[in-house]
């Protein structure tokens, strides 16, 4: 006569071992379906990333200020006169920086006396001086990327 432990361990163990393949079959076609949507979703991400490059390349750059006949050589730059003329027309370094051709940092490195601007910036920084508030912000609005 057979051992009824053993037949009972026996049968206990059968019975878990069919409940937990259900149970993992679930999970594995849902992982399945995951992994799926998660690859789908990464292979979209790139490609919108490769188009957001491609745009931003395709952007043309805010043509900086060209002063009407004045040389470079003839043009001097000074930091507190930069300043003043940012204050004057109520700009950003970053709007400043649009209406010259250079970055905001490039402003800031040139108000605090850090660094000189080159020759092709110095044109533009000379014309800031005839510009208004309103024709400030009007260039300032034309250079704008529509959306």
């Amino acid at each position: 006569m057979p051992n009824i432990a053993a037949l009972l361990k026996a049968e206990i163990s059968r019975v878990a071992r069919k409940e937990v393949r259900s149970v993992v079959v679930g999970l594995k076609k849902s992982i399945v379906t995951y992994r799926t949507e998660i690859a789908a979703l990464k292979r979209r991400t790139h490609t919108l990333e490769q188009e957001l490059h491609r745009l931003g390349k395709s952007v043309p750059r805010a043509a900086p200020l060209e002063a009407k006949e004045i040389s470079a050589q003839k043009l001097r730059f000074s930091a507190k006169g930069l300043a003043s003329q940012r204050q004057r027309l109520g700009l950003s370094a970053q709007d400043c920086g649009l209406l010259i051709g250079a970055s905001s940092q490039s402003v800031y490195n040139w108000e605090s006396g850090h660094s000189q601007p080159r020759a092709k910036h110095l044109s533009a920084i000379a014309a800031l001086k005839t510009l208004g508030k309103k024709e400030a912000a009007s260039r300032l609005v034309a250079m704008q990327p529509t959306a």
